[in-house]
């Protein structure tokens, strides 16, 4: 196994290892991608209050989310194509969660179906995201296999509802069924480790929907499905029918807007993620780490606030927990981990996140997670009372 320090010597060695059409789709934002840079640089500028000549020693990162227990305040966010960074990758993935006692999420999108997820991490209780389609029928099926393969958390995405433009995207030819150039072919040619590995996998399809819906029989009409499905009409009618038909803990993402969360909680939902789906969206939009501190304070003490977008570090984690947020997810981190190592790279990014998560709390003088507040910041580093931060 190479050296790796930090998440970026992952994001190194993935995009060695991974070839450009699926690197560039995970490690991509829309149009001139300003808010995925912002998500991550906007961290930079909340400072730590460093504390000496404090008991250190008895520290833990436990804690819990949606009343799950959790080694530390960290979920795998749900992403699309996971198995195409590396053959089988949302089993992977989902195996590496479990033995390190965090929650991973499947995406709709997936390679890997739910049924192979629960056979893969034997029948381990894992959270399944739900993008709501046109075709009802379908994703009430959808809801009922997530139910029979023991998922423990619904994760709804509501900020989907038409697609965000990504350049990367159009350019490398990222389509259903992907369009093969001389570029991408050549591009192919260098990652023999990548190819053996989907060679030797069967799941090379999206999972939960092929073989699901009547009448995709090949690539081309799930395309064509597939273009179709993603629904503008989205409203909170759909989030309630969603609750009922799922019956158990609902966490809805995709929130950035003060009203928008409080609409959010009248809806019922355990939990909301305030998120700009890593900046894929709507470029423009502030930072997932910016918009966290007022939807806390409004919010916050009726609901489970979480936050998705920009995590890179243990630090990452540590600040948006000071700033209110009780669980925080991870997608690219995870992303880099596995296309450069499979399991043994995303368990390693646990690993780097885990640690620096530790260490940073050491040195803030906090020796338990649940005491972590903005106490540990320096006043007039982080946002308060504004979506847009600074």
């Amino acid at each position: 196994m190479p050296v790796t320090t930090n998440i970026e010597d992952l994001r190194i060695l993935a995009k060695r290892r991974v070839p450009r059409m699926f690197y560039d789709y995970a490690d991509s934002g829309s149009w001139t991608e300003s808010t995925y840079r912002a998500n991550e640089e906007d961290f930079n500028r909340i400072l730590f209050r460093q504390r000496v000549a404090v008991n250190m020693e008895p520290r833990s990162t436990r804690t819990t989310m949606i009343g799950q227990p959790v080694a530390m305040p960290v979920a795998i966010a749900p992403t699309g194509l996971t198995g195409m960074q590396h053959a089988d990758g949302e089993i992977l993935a989902a195996r590496a969660a479990k033995k390190f006692g965090i929650p991973f999420t499947l995406s709709t999108m997936s390679v890997c179906s739910i049924e192979d997820v629960a056979a893969g991490t034997g029948n381990h209780p894992f959270w399944f995201q739900l993008y709501v389609m046109r075709d009802r029928d379908f994703i009430a099926r959808l809801i009922d296999r997530a139910k029979a393969a023991n998922c423990s958390a619904l994760v709804l995405t509501l900020d989907l509802q038409v697609m965000g433009q990504r350049h990367k995207d159009i350019k490398n030819g990222l389509s259903v069924p992907p369009k093969p150039t001389a570029a991408n072919i050549f591009n192919l040619m260098t990652k023999p480790r990548w190819c053996l590995g989907m060679l030797g996998t069967k799941r090379r399809q999206f999972g939960n929907i092929f073989g699901h819906v009547k009448g995709i029989e090949d690539l081309g009409s799930l395309a064509e499905w597939t273009a179709k499905q993603f629904d503008p009409t989205l409203s909170w009618t759909d989030v309630e029918w969603v609750k009922q038909r799922w019956g158990g803990k609902l966490i809805l993402k995709g929130v950035q807007d003060v009203e928008d969360a409080r609409l959010a909680v009248d809806s019922g939902a355990d939990a909301v993620i305030v998120s700009n789906h890593g900046g894929r969206q709507l470029d423009g939009a502030p930072s997932s780490i910016s918009a966290l501190p007022e939807i806390v304070q409004e919010v916050g003490h009726r609901i489970e606030v979480h936050m998705d977008g920009g995590i890179r570090s243990g630090q990452h984690v540590l600040k948006a927990v000071a700033l209110g947020a009780r669980g925080t997810y991870i997608g690219r981190a995870m992303l880099y981990g596995l296309g450069a190592m499979g399991e043994a790279g995303v368990t390693r990014a646990l690993e780097i996140i885990h640690r620096e998560l530790d260490l940073s709390m050491a040195f803030c003088g906090r020796t338990d997670i649940g005491s972590v507040d903005t106490g540990i910041l320096l006043p007039g580093s982080y946002p308060t009372g504004t979506p847009r931060g600074y």
